[in-house]
């Protein structure tokens, strides 16, 4: 089977095994996405848990209860092209286990030294749903979400020779290291509009029930055999909290949000590594009217995620978007690493929405041809 397919079976698998799959960092919220991931001001209250709560409170005086079923999105990054090399090695195998012809084995080998050294390979998935019910004595919005995560990293043999003998050892020993890391949670978001000083402030919220787990394996770049996958299984159980408030004056907002108010960490099941899920806290100011939005947003902590990968982010994200009149919106984002590991990506989306009734949005991620991303909602509004 081909590496693309199989790491997509992965991506599936790890969704599979956990009831609803989010990340401290991207949302499925294709409005949000195609906004360059901005949402902690202006996210609607039926996104809002996914990125502030207390915007659970903020919505319009038409707004009744609202579903999103579902929000979806799927990210790739390979710096390095790694995912076409290993499909190039895979059929470099066959042609040598059918005549390790010399030709046969210079391509092998070469395919080999362009997969030596590569950047690992990352595939994130999220799923999310919601049921909103916005009212004045205290907005509730009840939401699941969560999020999947893959990285490959490439381990090539040393070259010892140009013959069939030292190249059949050196694929035999050339691995690929998978570790996959996988996040739930159903919660509740409570918020409620105040009144301050003369001010309007919305406060919020998330009590929720998480599950993180974590998965490690080691395959050979010929044989990406999943059948021993879910031996390698580790999880963990937790409670956590959301918090967030917006201020709200004439067009203009600013907020905060804190998200998993209490970190959590987990060992892989060898104990040879450790994924930590970090509080996040982001600040955020916008400019918001019925026929246009502007955001940013801006991470004050970076997120760790796996102790080895040496991988941290910390996001700068810019947003705009122009509606009209409720009936379609044309967005447009840029997000900025500022741990400098991560490529700056271009985000762009469109949304439709007939009556205000029923959405869809859909949205891309784009930082080159081997780091993007899409994502898609569904969602209805009474």
């Amino acid at each position: 089977m081909k590496t693309s397919l199989k790491l997509a079976v992965i991506t599936a698998t790890t969704l599979a095994s956990v009831p609803t799959v989010y990340s401290a960092t991207w949302v499925a919220d294709a409005r949000g996405n195609a906004m360059g991931n901005t949402g902690v001001t202006t996210a609607d209250y039926l996104l809002a848990p996914f990125y502030n709560p207390a915007l659970t409170a903020v919505y319009k005086d038409v707004d009744d209860v609202g579903i999103l079923l579902p929000g979806i999105s799927v990210a790739a990054r390979d710096t390095d092209e790694s995912l076409s090399t290993i499909d190039d090695i895979q059929d470099a195998i066959d042609d040598f286990d059918e005549s390790a012809t010399q030709s046969n084995i210079n391509d092998l080998n070469g395919y080999l030294d362009d997969l030596d050294g590569n950047s690992p390979l990352t595939v994130d998935a999220n799923l999310g749903a919601a049921i909103a019910l916005p009212m004045e004595s205290l907005s509730l919005n009840l939401f699941a979400r969560g999020y999947a995560e893959i990285i490959a990293t490439p381990d090539v043999a040393a070259k010892t020779g140009t013959d069939a003998a030292s190249t059949r050892t050196r694929y035999e020993n050339s691995e690929v290291n998978l570790i996959a890391f996988g996040y739930t949670e159903v919660g509740i978001a409570l918020a409620k509009k105040l009144a301050i000083a003369g001010q309007t402030v919305a406060v919020g919220i998330s009590p929720k029930i998480q599950q993180i787990r974590t998965y490690k394996e080691t395959v050979t770049v010929e044989d990406f055999d999943l059948s021993d996958y879910d031996e390698s299984e580790k999880k963990k159980s937790t409670l956590n909290l959301d918090l967030g408030a917006a201020w709200l004056i004439e067009n203009y907002r600013a907020g905060i949000a804190v998200k998993d108010l209490f970190a959590q960490k987990i060992k892989t099941f060898d104990g040879e590594n450790t994924y930590h899920l970090n509080t996040q806290v982001t600040v955020s100011g916008a400019y918001v009217t019925p026929f246009f939005t502007a955001a940013v947003d801006m991470d004050l902590t970076k997120q760790k995620r796996y102790e080895s990968s040496g991988d941290d982010t910390q996001f700068l994200r810019l947003g705009i978007e122009g509606d009209a009149w409720g009936w379609a919106q044309l967005r447009a984002g840029y997000e900025i690493d500022m741990k400098n590991n991560i490529d700056d990506s271009f985000t762009a989306g469109i949304g439709i929405s007939p009556g205000d009734v029923v959405s869809i949005d859909v949205a891309g991620t784009y930082a080159g041809e081997n780091q993007m991303g899409v994502s898609a909602n569904l969602a209805f509004t009474f």
